[in-house]
């Protein structure tokens, strides 16, 4: 036991430090903070390979997650339920199980993002106001392309959007590191935690970006990404908490929810947010296309593990 503890102690410690140095570099160096000619078209293409990314954690990994474990509880729930009964109910259960429970909850969370926004645009019309990087960015496509058709789109409420992205990250996070503290093993421990780390750096390097071009102001992002970096570590503590043979207990189910609600919030920041603002301007379509590929090809190369 003592080992397999050492294991873990030190997979927490790999989850912090990867976390804040991928999540920090953005906001920590000046460059990624200036938004001119080719500089602007880098960010850019830097921009959508986060989209490609985001994409491909809230398909690949989310999505996936969120609909293996609420087929899992509902099974379980049906199972508990024809043991507990005399068996009438078959046809009942067979309707109960064929519902598309995960599907309808990633949209919730899908829908969840838009009422926040869409709250946030009735009580405070103000929150559309754009911030200094993205009136830099829009200006310099305005000059850029003079004549380009059709108006740009209008900025998004982008702190907002990375506020709810950095919970639903946090939230994931968490789940994470309680699946790296309740493994049972040395081998499972370190074959999961490499999986998380070789896509976790990206995306939180994907929030640090997001949270630079939204214009976050540099103390608050630091706070944020600190506070993210913390999360792993925290459900690991967790999981490490848990007595084994307890780690299946009520837990699944609100896992499950919770993943699937993350889910919608990637997939909304993904196709509302990011996409629809780098691919308003005409230039470089097939290099933005490569690289929002690129990033989601990535993803999918790490699902194999993870």
């Amino acid at each position: 036991m003592e080992p397999l503890l050492g294991v873990k102690v030190g997979c927490l410690f790999s989850l912090l430090v990867l976390t804040l140095v991928c999540g920090l570099f953005p906001i920590c160096f000046k460059w990624f903070q200036t938004a001119t000619g080719r500089h602007r078209r880098v960010l850019s293409l830097l921009s959508c390979t986060s989209a490609g990314i985001f994409l491909g954690a809230g398909f690949m990994h989310m999505t996936a997650e969120a609909l293996e474990g609420i087929e899992s509880e509902i099974q379980k729930l049906v199972i508990q339920n024809s043991t507990n009964s005399e068996g009438n109910s078959d046809d009942a259960d067979s309707a109960f199980m064929e519902y598309p429970y995960g599907e309808l909850i990633i949209s919730l969370g899908f829908f969840f993002v838009f009422l926040l926004e869409s709250l946030a645009l009735q009580c405070c019309p103000g929150a559309a106001g754009r911030s200094k990087v993205q009136e830099q960015e829009w200006g310099m496509a305005n000059v850029l392309e003079p004549h380009s058709h059709g108006p740009l789109p209008s900025p998004s409420r982008g702190p907002l959007r990375a506020l709810v992205l950095l919970l639903s990250l946090s939230f994931h996070s968490v789940f994470e590191g309680l699946a790296v503290g309740l493994q049972p093993t040395i081998a499972a421990t370190v074959q999961l935690c490499l999986a998380i780390l070789a896509h976790k750096g990206l995306v939180v390097f994907g929030v640090g970006l997001r949270l630079v071009q939204v214009g976050t102001g540099s103390r608050w992002a630091m706070l944020s990404i600190l506070s993210l970096a913390l999360m792993s570590p925290l459900g690991l503590a967790l999981g490490l908490a848990v007595p084994q043979g307890v780690s299946e207990g009520g837990q699944g189910l609100a896992q499950a929810v919770l993943e699937g609600m993350a889910a919608g919030t990637f997939l909304y920041v993904t196709f509302l947010e990011i996409l629809p603002r780098e691919l308003a301007g005409p230039e470089a379509p097939l290099a933005k296309w490569g690289c929002v590929a690129a990033g989601f090809a990535f993803m999918a190369f790490i699902a194999l593990w993870a």
